[in-house]
């Protein structure tokens, strides 16, 4: 059986632990007051305050209030339209997505005008829905910028039964399934603490959706019981996913408005059976 990671759970713990190492020296400085701004770094990993957002003058997020704890998957459903892709490119920081009014806390930080590169840097990673084939640079070479450790860079291919594709241009000719196994590799090999993932399950047959949602299981550290790092924000339209990863919340995007929030298995089985206004209206 393949495995589907090159980390192992030992990794994923110390990677916790590295990250109170961190910041005790801070705690220790600062004082009651640090201490308590610093306790909330450490469950709050992303903190989205009254977000409005403009693409081509005009709206596509209205007021957006949005908290992610570290550890915690959420999971964000919504009509085609209804400002949800939007939301995790304003997260990443695309050009395009201009902020009109609030902010994004990224552990504490406020980064709501940095780059792409600056997010990547402190822990952000992204899988796309219709991410683009780049011709001329083949998926290994990509990879290796993120993780030059041969050896586990070829596990990690091999758990996504994507070793054949390593030596190809990246996304060219690939099937949907492929294309969302390849996202998935960068991510594995990127590690971010934070994983934005806008529908994974879109296009992919149910051999490879298999595959795939035990790969997020593993991003997402959905096999450690305690000390968990990372937390994710899912697009779901199909609702495959969470046959495979266990989402602590849901969430209902409407017209670019966060309309209501609770238990995702209850919100889409409401969604499936009356729609999405009438999910709106009973989790209120």
């Amino acid at each position: 059986m393949h495995t589907l990671s090159s980390r192992t759970d030992e990794e994923d713990e110390n990677k916790w632990i590295e990250f109170i190492d961190s910041i005790s020296g801070d705690i220790q400085a600062g004082g009651p007051e640090a201490e308590i701004g610093l306790m909330r770094r450490i469950t709050m990993l992303l903190d989205i305050r009254d977000l409005t957002v403009e693409v081509e003058s005009k709206e596509v997020l209205k007021g957006v209030n949005l908290q992610i704890e570290r550890g915690e998957t959420h999971v964000l459903f919504g009509k085609n339209g209804s400002g949800k892709t939007s939301l995790l490119m304003t997260i990443m920081g695309f050009s395009g997505y201009k902020v009109k009014k609030g902010n994004i806390f990224f552990k504490g930080e406020d980064i709501t005008n940095f780059p792409i590169n600056e997010r990547a840097k402190r822990g952000m990673g992204m899988s796309f829905q219709r991410p683009p084939t780049i011709k001329g640079v083949k998926t290994i070479d990509l990879i290796a910028f993120f993780n030059s450790d041969e050896s586990s860079v070829a596990e990690a291919a091999e758990s996504l039964e994507l070793t054949a594709f390593l030596d190809r241009e990246i996304n060219r000719g690939f099937s949907g399934g492929e294309i969302k196994k390849s996202e998935l590799l960068q991510l594995m090999t990127q590690n971010p603490d934070l994983i934005l993932l806008d529908e994974p399950e879109s296009g992919v047959d149910l051999e490879n959706i298999a595959i795939i949602g035990r790969a997020i299981k593993k991003l997402l550290q959905k096999n450690l019981r305690r000390l968990r790092v990372n937390a994710g924000l899912v697009i779901t339209h199909t609702g495959l996913i969470l046959n495979y990863v266990e989402a602590d919340r849901g969430h209902l995007l409407l017209d670019g408005r966060m309309r209501c929030e609770g238990n995702p298995r209850e919100m889409f089985a409401t969604i499936q059976k009356s729609g999405y206004e009438v999910c709106a209206r009973c989790q209120k």
